[in-house]
């Protein structure tokens, strides 16, 4: 799946392979539980969690892996250094199992981004 069609997160998930969805469960309860003030909407085919009407996080189930969208240029900066033996684009944390998922980055990450405002890409 790349875009979605699924008009609120919870069909998003309910359309994803069994292995992927427990897994990005996982992250939307982490997104909801670490981002509190933002409001997790869907965008682009994906969920998106933003902060007054900016997205600054977002996790989509792709063909070949996971991503994690930190749309944050001040927290992947950083965290630059425990970003660097991952898989990583521009604004993309990518992973291409499941089971691969690093929460406890992810958390910190969602942590630092909820601390304060900064510029989203």
């Amino acid at each position: 799946m790349v875009q979605s069609s699924a008009s609120d997160v919870d069909g998003y998930l309910a359309e994803l392979p069994e292995a992927r969805r427990e897994a990005l469960t996982r992250l939307r309860q982490l997104c909801r539980t670490e981002l509190k003030g933002f409001e997790e909407v869907m965008a682009y085919g994906m969920p998106v969690y933003e902060r007054d009407g900016v997205g600054e996080i977002a996790f989509a189930s792709q063909k070949q892996y996971v991503s994690f969208y930190l749309m944050r240029t001040d927290v992947r900066e950083a965290f630059a250094e425990a970003l660097a033996g991952h898989d990583m684009g521009k604004g993309c944390l990518r992973f291409r199992k499941p089971e691969s998922i690093d929460f406890g980055l992810l958390r910190d990450l969602l942590r630092a981004t909820a601390a304060r405002q900064g510029p989203a890409c």
